[in-house]
């Protein structure tokens, strides 16, 4: 791989990783901003695109950073990858596995 466009690939996947927050508050800011059709209608589908992003980035970044011996975008990316590990723990934990739990129960 070209060391200019793995460089650019790198950057790309950067961003695109930064992009996950301002996607999972997009329902809620435009909302505030009197548009709650967008809240109510496709708000899961940014929420959705959140996760996918703060999931695919990072491992597309590992990828591209091997193939383009990257060591330093490398670590880069398990940085990213581990700080987007905790939100995706926390919606598995208490968005899938915490509410099959019958109440009355301790799982």
């Amino acid at each position: 791989m070209a060391p200019a466009r793995a460089d650019r690939i790198i950057r790309a996947l950067s961003w695109w990783w930064a992009s996950a927050p301002l996607l999972l508050f997009t329902p809620a800011i435009a909302y505030a901003m009197g548009l709650p059709d967008v809240r109510r209608e496709v708000g899961w589908v940014f929420g959705l695109l959140a996760l996918l992003t703060a999931a695919l980035a990072p491992t597309a970044g590992l990828v591209v950073a091997r193939v383009g011996d990257r060591r330093e975008a490398h670590g880069r990316f398990l940085i990213m990858a581990a700080v987007s590990s905790v939100p995706i723990l926390f919606f598995l934990f208490f968005g899938v596995l915490f509410p099959e739990c019958p109440d009355g129960y301790h799982c």
